[in-house]
């Protein structure tokens, strides 16, 4: 199937997730075992079962950047909400913005307090800008303190209308990061692996499973349906990855081992397919990929799959298709609608056997 209508459900309003819930084991795991065509219907505390010793769990350590700063625009003082997705040379920053009236280069946008400013110097398609921003501290510093966590806009949020509620906001930049997020970069949560917790990682470790970690910084495409309408003509956004030659070692261990690789998130898989050769050996490296997974891919390093529910004609989804099958993985959703599981960012799971 190569049309990207093929990639797409009807899925209520009520059941996208705007919170999470308290505990972020407490979430429902649909398990698909592709051997058997059976679903069960688990939790994300019964992921342990399912793995075995010897078996590896990947994750994506990539940190979300707090990168949506509200702002106003130099002259008319209208609205500015900007979202910075990476620093392309120092000073200078691709970027999204939203702002009243007409977005062209020469326009600058300003920190009411007067930490920042940034200058539009090229226009991109959609809303994409690429800024040159001056601040009296480093930017990065700047989200830390003031910065918006960058949640996808299908979760709303007051700040939308620019106001700020800062419970809710400390309580979205805790749980829109996975417990194990360490390297800064990402625009998006890899968001399968919001549902790990400390003591999960240590009962799945406890079971003889190597758990290891790689990056890729998740870039703005992730929210973006895909607009073509076939598959072949679509382009992947790149981002950046790295993966240490102490992981690479590992999951060579594994596999010669006869163990299987389990990827949380797709932005995991993406990861480990880039760099895998075609016998399905890892190498160490870091760069950017822009590999777009979808049938009739061979996948070549990962055996597994955690992953949350996806929207409509979506890369994800694509890819989950891809290792799945396209009529196995939609009727799972349909099944997922009627049980009423949450779906999105802040949703459910699904293990793909």
């Amino acid at each position: 199937m190569n049309r990207t209508d093929d990639y797409t459900y009807d899925l209520p309003e009520r059941l996208i997730a705007q919170e999470p819930l308290p505990d972020r084991d407490a979430s429902r795991m649909l398990v698909l075992d592709r051997s058997t065509n059976r679903l069960e219907h688990r939790t994300i505390r019964d992921l342990p079962l399912f793995i075995q010793p010897g078996d590896a769990l990947v994750v994506n350590d990539s940190r979300v950047l707090a990168a949506r700063l509200l702002g106003r625009k130099r002259g008319s003082g209208g609205r500015a909400d900007l979202l910075f997705l990476e620093e392309e040379e120092e000073g200078l920053w691709a970027a999204l913005v939203r702002a009243s009236g007409r977005i062209r280069p020469g326009v600058v946008f300003e920190d009411p307090e007067g930490d920042w400013e940034a200058e539009v110097v090229a226009l991109r398609p959609g809303d994409g800008v690429r800024l040159r921003v001056e601040s009296r501290r480093p930017l990065p510093a700047i989200f830390e303190e003031k910065g918006l966590p960058p949640l996808p806009p299908y979760i709303r949020r007051p700040w939308s209308a620019g106001r700020c509620d800062p419970e809710q906001v400390r309580r979205d930049r805790e749980r829109y990061q996975t417990v194990y997020a360490r390297v800064p970069g990402s625009v998006a949560a890899p968001t399968a692996g919001l549902h790990l917790t400390p003591a999960l990682l240590d009962e799945i470790r406890g079971r003889g499973v190597e758990i290891v970690t790689v990056t890729l910084h998740v870039g703005i495409g992730t929210f973006r349906p895909i607009a073509a309408e076939s598959l072949s003509n679509h382009r992947m956004h790149d981002e950046r990855f790295e993966v240490t030659a102490e992981a690479a070692d590992t999951l060579n261990r594994v596999r010669s081992a006869g163990g299987r690789i389990l990827a949380v998130g797709t932005t995991s898989v993406r990861v480990l397919e880039t760099v895998a050769d075609e016998t399905g050996r890892i190498q160490a490296g870091t760069g950017r990929t822009g590999l777009f997974i979808h049938p009739p891919y061979r996948f070549k390093a990962v055996d597994r799959l955690l992953t949350n529910f996806h929207l409509p004609r979506s890369t994800l989804l694509v890819l989950v298709c891809a290792l799945a099958g396209r009529e196995r993985v939609l009727e799972a959703y349909q099944e997922a609608v009627r049980r009423e599981y949450r779906f999105f960012s802040y949703g459910d799971a699904m293990l793909i056997l």
